[in-house]
């Protein structure tokens, strides 16, 4: 009796033990599968930034910094060239097929254009004031130029540089995503809406409001369920239907978010905060999704592009210091850059 005892509490004990260390490994694994810091690369190098470009074919990493383009292989993490003399940059696109790449020049009303393959430039195209965000639109071989200042996009033709025409948009542009089937969305943060116009014949076909979302800046589609998802200052993710403007859902998100992505290959989107978090939403039907995690990135990682061949999340950012004085025409003026401590960060599961 007194070993059948001694038999049960042994087989009790390892079955406690099992529980709890199948309990750690469990535990374990779900830490981590969450996105997290996989790679800092430290760059450093004069200018602000805006939006990055990841041209997938050549694994090359585009980064707008004020007055020229960085070019960055992701896989090395070394800098293979620089796109000079594209004075306010904010934007760049890729025409992959074509060879040629195109960046929005802000303060020269341009749009540059160059040699993917030397960076070399090819021509540059004046357009509207301010343009800002810009977008290659494979059906029709046209680069959209969206300016903020005129509130309009212009449209150059890829192949030959030519402007093909002008749309009024009636607000002000700031970022815009394809369909690849030749409609476009574009956000106008001073309307809170989106508008849809067609890349063919270059007319506005609907505009969507986006309440309760305010002041939109980034978005991501998803083509395949016709999703769209726009992030706005509110911290406020609106989902909508592409083909009808219906708001099938409204996530919460960090605060101060310049840039939205969407990964088709695990029906995950972002929203890259300036508060230095990343809010990562999956969904889970085309009209239910869900936060899954508020990663923790870097303060000012704002703007973001996405690896769909790693599903990594690549984000632009620095360390700042105290902000300059205020002038009559910038009463809140941005912090300060520390010098050389532009990064970018590199985050995965």
């Amino acid at each position: 009796m007194k070993n059948l005892f001694h038999t049960i509490c042994s087989i009790t004990v390892s079955f406690v033990l099992f529980l709890l260390l199948t309990s750690h490994i469990g535990s374990a694994q779900q830490t981590s599968g969450g996105y997290h810091l996989i790679k800092k690369i430290q760059l450093g190098g004069e200018g602000g930034w805006d939006y990055v470009f990841l041209e997938n074919q050549s694994r090359r990493l585009f980064i707008s910094r004020s007055s020229h383009v960085m070019v960055l292989n992701i896989d090395s993490g070394t800098v293979v060239g620089d796109i000079p003399n594209t004075n306010g940059v904010h934007g760049i696109a890729i025409a992959s097929e074509l060879g040629r790449g195109f960046t929005s020049n802000g303060r020269d009303s341009s749009v540059t254009i160059f040699d993917v393959k030397t960076l070399n430039t090819i021509a540059q195209v004046k357009v509207e004031k301010n343009p800002d965000a810009i977008i290659y639109d494979p059906v029709t071989q046209r680069v959209f130029a969206f300016n903020r200042g005129s509130s309009s996009v212009s449209v150059i033709e890829a192949p030959d540089g030519k402007i093909a025409g002008t749309i009024a948009l009636g607000g002000h542009p700031e970022f815009s995503v394809s369909d690849g089937k030749g409609m476009m969305y574009v956000n106008l943060d001073d309307k809170s809406e989106v508008v849809v116009f067609d890349s063919r014949i270059l007319t506005v076909k609907a505009r969507y409001p986006l309440a309760p979302g305010e002041e939109p800046s980034g978005m991501a589609i998803d083509r395949e369920h016709r999703r769209l998802f726009v992030v706005c200052g509110n911290k406020t993710m609106i989902v909508m239907n592409a083909d009808n403007g219906t708001i099938v859902s409204t996530i919460p998100i960090g605060d101060g978010v310049d840039a939205a992505g969407f990964d088709p290959g695990t029906q995950t989107a972002f929203s890259s905060n300036g508060e230095g978090t990343l809010t990562v939403v999956q969904e889970v039907t085309s009209d239910s999704c869900r936060v899954i995690e508020n990663v923790t990135t870097q303060k000012g990682a704002r703007t973001m592009t996405l690896d769909t061949k790693t599903h990594h999340i690549f984000l632009p950012t620095a360390e700042f210091g105290p902000p300059p004085a205020p002038t009559p025409d910038r009463p809140r003026p941005r912090p300060s850059i520390v010098p050389g401590s532009f990064v970018i960060l590199e985050f995965g599961k």
